[in-house]
């Protein structure tokens, strides 16, 4: 199914009904298929055409929408770039992508200029003049005739840089089939007697941003846009738009929960919270159950190569306050899974053979389905590495339970090996995060002449806590097996991360790992 699809049925069932909020301006679905349809002949007269890219860099806004479905309508391919880039990696995703038309936020026409690589055409969203074409004026002198796309579903439709916590971004080939196959089987089409709301905060050049918007459109559900995260006005947008439904990353939700004015706020028109992107700490999940008791959970888990959700832990999992002693304890333990894969993806986990692990096994994640990606734009040699056989090889690790659940092990690349033992730091982190005085933790494995990796411990002590490093390390030293143990901790203020919440580990071995060696 063609993308552009969603929204010509949903203007069409729930024309009126508002398909976006964005800081007092309200559009409907019949408005936002107008405006699309005025952007896609705007950027037909500037030459955009089948396979030509259309780049945006700027924070969460409406634009960001009608600029993706108008590509689209053009069969041309829609490009979001991180706005948080420095000018040397946006340089990079130009040269990659090469954009026929780069649409620009006010705040990023500096960076843009500065990265000194020349776009046919810029389109400034708030701008009056200079280098760049005003988008308002775009629209207002375009027609509205509908266009009608020629595009395959198998048709590449978006190129989405990876968010480069190892290296450079890579940028990854999805089709419509991508985003189609997975919203008829999860989601249901516009109804005109279900008014739902989501919010949205999480960026749009992140794939669980884009499939949110997808969803939303496809389902007739108002999006109530958050240009960026920010904790009280998340809060103040739930309770005046009545919002439904959230995607939101662990840090998102950990920053709601500790902010002194969460209990000041109605958030009890919240009903699904879905969370992903990065690691859920177990007492963060169980801290949000008790607080929003009125919500519904979900843990999902995907990546950008996989258009976003591959297995899910469900709201059932969550209720952990129902139930026999026993069925709670599995409910606990089950909260630091990423649940079961989806009915339309099927998921493997592998040796370094290829061949599917026992039950409890670490091995590699694999998945294959249709709405996993095409490839890596430019980058064959990368592409016949991830893709083998029909299959992704996600580069997680994990193992499957006796219940057929997914518990992850860590990156491949970040797995420790210690003489010769294989080292989750997951779990390890899993283990520090539970001691009182830990706010969070991140390990990694450093060089060492004898055992080749040792454990080494990033730690974030809670606010008014204190603890020594040797009282972690006996903590750990009770709860695991003695290799697995930290045998060093470091107290930081803060961890790195990318903007979606992510511990960016190649800093802290750069940190940590050319001292901690020799």
């Amino acid at each position: 199914m063609n993308t552009t699809e969603f929204l010509s049925l949903s203007s069409a069932i729930v024309p009126e009904r508002t398909a976006t909020v964005f800081e007092g301006r309200r559009t409907s679905f019949a408005e936002l298929q107008e405006r699309v349809n005025r952007l896609a002949n705007g950027l037909a007269g500037l030459g955009v055409g089948a396979g030509d890219r259309v780049a945006v860099i700027q924070v969460n806004c409406p634009e960001h929408i009608e600029a993706y479905f108008a590509a689209a309508k053009l069969d041309a391919i829609y490009v979001p770039l991180n706005f948080r880039v420095r000018a040397n990696e946006l340089e990079v995703m130009l040269d990659d992508c090469a954009p026929k038309v780069l649409l620009v936020g006010a705040r990023y026409a500096d960076i843009v200029q500065s990265a000194g690589k020349k776009v046919q055409t810029l389109v400034g969203l708030e701008h009056g003049g200079g280098p760049f074409v005003p988008y308002e004026e775009l629209l207002a002198g375009a027609s509205d005739e509908e266009r009608f796309p020629e595009a395959d579903e198998d048709d590449t439709t978006i190129i989405m840089f990876t968010s480069g916590t190892t290296g450079v971004p890579k940028g990854v080939m999805l089709s419509h089939n991508s985003f189609s196959s997975y919203i008829l089987s999860n989601v249901s089409p516009a109804d005109p007697d279900l008014d739902e709301r989501n919010i949205l905060t999480v960026p749009l050049y992140h794939i669980a941003g884009i499939q949110s918007v997808m969803s939303a459109i496809y389902g007739g559900r108002t999006i109530v846009i958050q240009r960026q995260f920010e904790p009280t006005d998340w809060m103040r947008l739930v309770q005046e738009e009545r919002a439904n439904r959230a995607m939101m990353v662990p840090t998102m939700l950990k920053m709601l929960l500790d902010h002194p004015d969460f209990s000041k706020y109605d958030l009890s028109s919240l009903e699904v919270i879905t969370y992903g992107a990065a690691p859920m700490p177990v007492e963060v999940i169980k801290q949000a159950i008790r607080q929003l008791p009125g919500t519904r959970f979900i843990n999902a888990f995907g990546q950008t190569e996989t258009a976003s959700t591959i297995t899910m832990l469900p709201p059932e999992d969550h209720d952990i306050t129902s139930g026999s002693p026993e069925e709670v304890e599995r409910k606990l333990k089950r909260l630091s899974s990423i649940g079961k894969p989806l009915d339309d993806v099927e998921v493997r986990i592998v040796d370094e053979d290829g061949k599917d692990a026992p039950q409890g096994e670490v091995g590699e994640i694999i998945a294959r389905g249709q709405r996993l990606m095409k490839g890596y734009w430019n980058r064959e040699d990368a592409t016949r590495e991830a893709m083998r056989d029909g299959w992704l090889y996600t580069g997680d690790l994990g193992y499957f339970d006796e219940d057929g659940y997914i518990f992850l092990a860590g990156r491949a690349r970040d797995i420790i090996k210690r003489g010769g033992e294989m080292i989750s730091p997951e779990e390890v982190e899993q283990v520090l995060q539970s001691h009182p005085a830990v706010e969070e933790a991140a390990v990694i494995g450093v060089p060492d002449v004898y055992w080749g990796e040792r454990v080494l411990a990033v730690v974030v002590t809670r606010p008014d806590q204190q603890v020594a490093g040797d009282e972690l390390i006996e903590y750990c030293h009770q709860r695991l097996a003695s290799y697995k143990r930290p045998e060093t901790v470091e107290f930081v203020s803060e961890l790195p991360r990318n903007p979606m919440g992510k511990v960016v580990k190649r800093q802290l071995q750069e940190t940590y790992g050319e001292a901690a060696g020799g």
